[in-house]
């Protein structure tokens, strides 16, 4: 009896999906680092906002490079089931003269939610 025990368990070992040792993993966080930037924050930064005012848009940033004063860069990772996620791995810079915002290159996230448009009429809820 044990020897059929041990062939049958012999035999489906070969199978990849009813191997019993894929059957028990270890659990795999979701890890999310650096500044998530939506596009709809980005939308509202013009040129010649000051950087106290980026900040509050953005948040602080991710690194602010002491050699490149006039720059900050918006860095965003993430990593799901112990593989990056490409699409997500997105760089975001803000360029500075003086202490007034010049230009910004790079990605942001996309929104959650897409935004309404100013113009579009608000709607009447009736009951």
């Amino acid at each position: 009896m044990r020897a059929l025990i041990f062939a049958a368990v012999i035999a489906l070992s070969g199978c990849s999906s009813m191997n019993p040792l894929n059957w028990l993993s270890p659990h795999k966080m979701e890890i999310q680092q650096g500044n998530y930037v939506t596009e709809d924050a980005v939308a509202k930064l013009k040129p010649g906002m000051t950087r106290s005012q980026v900040r509050f848009l953005l948040g602080s940033p991710l690194l602010a490079d002491p050699f490149h004063a006039n720059r900050w860069d918006y860095s965003y990772r993430d990593v799901k089931q112990g593989k990056l996620d490409k699409e997500s791995n997105r760089l975001l810079t803000v360029y500075f003269n003086g202490d007034v915002l010049e230009r910004v290159e790079g990605q942001a996230q996309p929104a959650e939610r897409p935004a309404l448009a100013a113009s579009a009429p608000a709607q009447e809820v009736k009951p």
